[in-house]
């Protein structure tokens, strides 16, 4: 376990534990830790370099093993206090909540044990532990509350209804939405990605915890299902908050299950394979294209498969497009840009409105993300870096782009809190640095040139 990655599971504790709490309350003591952990992910970033070691990956030690099952087994702990600690919002019974609290600190407490124990297969057990808890409490939230007090559910489950007659959701009006009633906000795939929980069980939040489960599994194959991914992949299931995620319907999970999926393939050398994921993403959310830029100039993927996603990403908005241009234009731009700043939002902008009743310029927050994003790609440019180091970008972009926006909220902080957990994964998926054996002398008289291979060697070209 290396130092980076001790302090990135502390900033993911920490963001997730705050956004907890923020649900649904404005603290300028929550801006103030969020800025904090997002100095600590932007230095993570600046600082990162192109290593090739994995934290306990293939090394056979003991001690390494015990560093990291120290670290994990804290954090998990950690988590634990948390879920009992802080009562996450929600509507379902007092009795079910504390249940469903219960039961997530006892796998979290359950998963620590169970990575520490150096037996082959107590790891894999772990996250059956963690899928476990994480599929039970979700049950438990979305028959609680059948019909959660919020827009997105209530929208996403008519824009499913919607699909099934052949309706574009840019053309729908809301029906008994308690927020926006005649805007889809989103791009169209987090409809098509949800649809099928409303078709197959009568609601779109069975199939987010599905994509929650899914995207687990793809964060434990990033990192070829070592102890430290699958210790990174049950804290994404075991999240602090998590239950809150699922029962208010929050869309980020068809981001994250692109995201994850992108970085496993690329992670296998399956660049042009990762196109799609990464489409769907896109085609799902519209700040992944903040992310972009970073791929773009990332030498793994490049600005060529960059390009191949935007123009795979277009196809498959294509229909929505076709079938209404204005209305997808009112709902997926105009809609987001006009949306009032809210009070109870804990990012810096609010925080300023709140706190002096100044509202900052537009320009202002486009010129704050731009420059983060520019310093992103200037020191990507210079000093490359695996894909830990790139994912860890990607957290520190959009961790920024929360701050600076007008709403942000729990949901938004777990997708960056997942982007440095699938980061950590990769880091344990890399092959450990090998030293290059010393040179040997050469004979005598003998020519120089190419060295001859030894029996059965590679070519120097081999892979």
């Amino acid at each position: 376990m290396t130092r980076r990655s001790a302090t990135t599971l502390l900033a993911w504790w920490v963001l997730l534990a705050l956004a907890t709490h923020s649900v649904v309350r404005y603290r300028w003591w929550l801006v103030a830790g969020y800025v904090a952990v997002a100095v600590v992910v932007v230095l993570l970033a600046v600082t990162g370099r192109d290593d090739r070691s994995a934290d306990g990956g293939t090394d056979r030690r003991s001690a390494p093993r015990r560093r990291w099952a120290g670290a994990v087994g804290g954090v998990l702990l950690l988590v634990a206090a948390t879920h009992l600690a802080l009562t996450p919002f929600s509507y379902v019974a007092p009795s079910t909540l504390l249940a469903v609290r219960a039961a997530l600190a006892v796998a979290a407490v359950l998963v620590a044990v169970l990575l520490a124990l150096p037996r082959r297969g107590t790891g894999a057990v772990a996250l059956v532990v963690a899928v476990a808890a994480s599929a039970g409490t979700s049950a438990a939230v979305v028959v609680g509350d059948p019909a959660p007090h919020i827009d997105v559910w209530v929208i996403l489950q008519q824009a499913a209804d919607g699909m099934a007659q052949g309706r574009s959701m840019y053309a729908q009006v809301w029906r008994g939405s308690p927020g926006i009633t005649d805007a889809f906000a989103y791009l169209p795939w987090t409809a098509v990605l949800t649809a099928p929980g409303r078709w197959l069980a009568g609601d779109v939040r069975w199939a987010l915890a599905g994509l929650l489960v899914l995207t687990a599994l793809l964060v434990a194959a990033t990192g070829r299902w070592r102890r430290p991914a699958l210790g990174a992949a049950a804290l994404l299931l075991l999240s602090p908050g998590t239950s809150t995620l699922v029962e208010q319907a929050w869309t980020e999970p068809t981001v994250l299950v692109g995201l994850a999926a992108w970085a496993l393939l690329v992670s296998r050398e399956r660049a042009w394979w990762a196109v799609v994921p990464l489409a769907v993403a896109l085609a799902s959310k519209q700040h992944v294209v903040l992310l972009l830029p970073l791929v773009a100039v990332w030498p793994r993927f490049g600005l060529r498969r960059t390009l191949a996603t935007a123009g795979a990403a277009g196809l498959l908005v294509a229909p929505w497009l076709v079938a209404g241009l204005p209305d997808f234009l009112h709902d997926t731009v105009s809609t987001m840009l006009e949306l009032p700043p809210l009070r109870f939002a804990d990012t810096l902008y609010t925080a300023l409105l709140n706190e002096t009743g100044v509202q900052l310029p537009f320009a202002v927050v486009g010129l704050l993300i731009g420059g983060v994003l520019l310093l992103a790609v200037v020191r990507l440019r210079r000093h490359p870096v695996g894909l830990p180091g790139l994912l860890t970008w990607c957290a520190a972009v959009l961790l920024v782009a929360n701050l600076v926006n007008k709403q942000a909220f729990y949901n938004q902080y777990w997708l960056v809190g997942g982007l440095l957990l699938e980061a950590l994964a990769a880091r344990a998926g890399q092959a450990p640095a090998v030293s290059a054996p010393a040179a040997r002398p050469r004979r005598p008289g003998r020519r120089a040139g190419r060295p001859a291979a030894a029996p059965g060697a590679p070519s120097p070209s081999a892979r």
